[in-house]
């Protein structure tokens, strides 16, 4: 007859460990801070602009009081300098500044968008950190859907900023929050109110979404249904320039990918020198066929009248060539100074559209080469970050991890973006380039290292060293 033994060898079952409920109420305030920064002009909007302020300064100190609280492990020796000395002399050009009004709100713009950057990237590991992105790029492709099917079915038209149905048709169909252009073949704007917005955070949640995937995180069937979603909203917003990202993030790919085969020191020169030369071509036969290749994507050949405010922004810039005419992103129309400066289709234009000719006329030579250094620093570590085995010990065989490529491939969206955009400049574009740069410096490895191993301790998780 079986005895049942009252010293079993094994422990008795037990219910999984869960998180605790401030590391989850941390999480989703990660996630809506990434939401918030992401979808800015959304909410200027739907709000209006005091609103949306009240927002992003009530954000920013809910962030700074967490961080004094919560005391996340930091060197503070490995910091990015660079961009800190950018944001350090935008600080500074509030004593030469002809517009101060304009310096005064846009730098506080700036201040809180680095906080929150290093924030989210102190207190959340890389694991929870692209979670966390994912989530709020959910939330956008979602809001996004779901507002132009809103317009399409209960409004059945146009409809303008603050929820307002248009009582005649606008002069110009850019005032327009939502053009209802689902059911047709016109772009769709989502919850931006500018179809390149769409589609560059649209390219982004695709990217993120595929590493996900990759890195075989649950409910990978959803994942596939968001991956599809995104690339939908992608397509319909119709961005010449975005277009371009994505194939710029494909070459970026490619290139990583093959170089993580190199198994010696010199094979990996061979790819540089071979990309260099297809770079360098591909470039030049862009530049001589650009009529036609913007033909063929629906665009001018001068980016539908950038080269005309470009051209207006350097002859102003070109007046005060080190140090710029005070920092200003975005332009602010209230100002006198902008108000009615550049016009496009009968608005007054907030931006450059080039990052780098608009930090020329904000802080000169001198802010163009901070901006230069803060960029080459970033893509430097990326690069690296993302080709490179880890590797903390002898052991050379450890498989690389999907997260790392986000970082390369977000700047790569960004290098693109901001040929024609000021975006890279504020919000999600500047955010990212502070939250990653300075997660890779703090935490080279992923799921390895004195901040990413006590995070993951306090949350109950195992350390990638003792897996």
């Amino acid at each position: 007859m079986a005895v049942h033994t009252k010293h079993p060898v094994s422990a008795p079952p037990a219910a999984p460990v869960r998180e605790r409920t401030g590391v989850l109420l941390l999480r989703a305030w990660c996630i809506f801070v990434l939401f918030t920064t992401m979808a800015g002009t959304a909410w200027v909007l739907a709000v209006g602009e005091i609103p949306t302020t009240v927002i992003a300064i009530g954000s920013g100190v809910v962030s700074a009081v967490l961080w004094i609280v919560l005391k996340p492990p930091v060197q503070w020796r490995r910091l990015p300098w660079f961009a800190l000395a950018y944001v350090a002399f935008a600080t500074a050009s509030l004593l030469w500044t002809a517009w101060p009004a304009t310096t005064a709100v846009t730098l506080l713009l700036l201040l809180i968008t680095t906080l929150q950057g290093f924030f989210v990237a102190a207190v959340l590991t890389w694991h929870e950190l692209v979670r966390a992105i994912a989530s709020a790029c959910k939330w956008v492709v979602a809001l996004s859907i779901a507002f132009e099917v809103w317009v399409t079915v209960a409004i059945g038209g146009p409809i303008l900023p603050r929820f307002v149905v248009p009582a005649e048709k606008a002069p110009d169909p850019i005032v327009y929050w939502s053009r209802n252009n689902l059911l047709d073949d016109g772009r769709i704007q989502g919850i931006f109110g500018n179809a390149n917005l769409l589609a560059y955070a649209a390219l982004l949640a695709l990217i993120v979404f595929a590493i996900r995937f990759a890195a075989r995180a649950p409910h990978r069937p959803l994942l596939v249904a968001w991956m599809v979603a995104a690339l939908f909203l992608f397509v319909r917003a119709g961005s010449a320039t975005a277009f371009l990202a994505a194939g710029m993030v494909v070459v970026v790919l490619v290139t990583i990918l093959l170089m993580r085969t190199a198994r010696r020191p010199g094979e990996r020169t061979r790819y540089y020198i071979g990309y260099a030369v297809v770079a360098v071509g591909g470039l030049t036969a862009a530049w001589l066929l650009r009529d036609r290749i913007f033909g063929m994507l629906g665009r001018s050949a001068d980016l539908t009248g950038r080269e005309r405010i470009w051209g207006t922004v350097i002859e102003k810039a070109s007046e005060r060539p080190v140090a710029g005419w005070g920092f200003a992103s975005p332009w602010m129309p209230w100002d006198p100074a902008f108000d009615r400066w550049i016009v496009d289709h009968g608005q007054t234009v907030m931006q450059a559209h080039n990052m780098w000719i608009d930090v020329f006329l904000q802080l000169g030579i001198i802010g163009v080469v901070l901006m230069a250094m803060t960029y080459l620093a970033f893509v430097w570590r990326s690069w690296f970050f993302a080709v490179d085995r880890p590797r903390w010990d002898l052991r050379a065989d450890r498989p690389y991890s999907p997260l790392t490529l986000l970082p390369a491939l977000t700047g790569a969206i960004l290098l693109v973006q901001g040929l024609a955009e000021s975006g890279p400049l504020l919000l999600w574009g500047w955010l990212a380039v502070v939250m990653f740069a300075f997660k890779i410096k703090q935490a080279p490895l992923v799921g390895v290292g004195p901040a990413e191993q006590t995070l993951a301790l306090e949350r109950g998780e195992r350390p990638e060293r003792a897996a």
